[in-house]
């Protein structure tokens, strides 16, 4: 059952998003805050640049920090037919009877900026380490500070018997932008 704002409003009231963000619409921004049906989160002014310049192989079981150029502003520019990783500007808390998938914003993905889908899974926490593919073969902005995904909130009738804090799962409580670890 999906949650409605009344509910990420209550549950937001007892820690689960921080800062929470009320307003949806703001003026030249894209959006962020609650909506009907979920959160737009935003993306803080912490970047990690691809540079494919330095990289070898990419392997996630062995990935090298140094394929990443680190980069803080307000606007972000991926190169062509690259990614960024970020971090969310909220830090979540979920509840254990909820799971939340993340969507990228379709204002983003209508100029070929494409926001990885995943899962927030029951008693995750930690700010969302974000990746950002630009799928197109000119450089491509992203704001800082201003919505980059939605999540949707699903409920569950009863609580998992086993959530991510009990699997001590690797991106608990993640602090910035976290690489893939093996």
């Amino acid at each position: 059952m999906l949650k409605n704002d009344r509910w990420i409003r209550q549950m937001a009231a007892k820690g689960m998003i921080e800062p929470f963000n009320e307003a949806l619409r703001t003026e030249g921004v894209i959006s962020s805050g609650v909506g009907s049906y979920g959160y737009d989160m935003r993306i803080s002014n912490e970047f990690k640049i691809f540079n494919a310049d330095k990289a070898g192989t990419v392997d996630p079981k062995k990935f090298d920090p140094q394929n990443f150029v680190d980069f803080k502003g307000d606007v972000c520019i991926i190169p062509p037919n690259s990614f960024i990783l970020g971090r969310s500007v909220e830090y979540f808390r979920i509840p254990r009877d909820v799971i939340v998938i993340c969507f990228g914003k379709s204002t983003y993905a209508r100029c070929g900026i494409l926001v990885n889908i995943t899962p927030l899974e029951p008693e995750w926490e930690g700010y969302v380490t974000i990746a950002v593919s630009n799928t197109t073969p000119l450089p491509a902005k992203v704001y800082a500070n201003e919505g980059i995904a939605q999540l949707i909130f699903l409920g569950a009738e009863e609580v998992c018997e086993t959530s991510y804090a009990d699997r001590s799962g690797k991106y608990q409580a993640q602090k910035g932008i976290v690489l893939p670890r093996a």
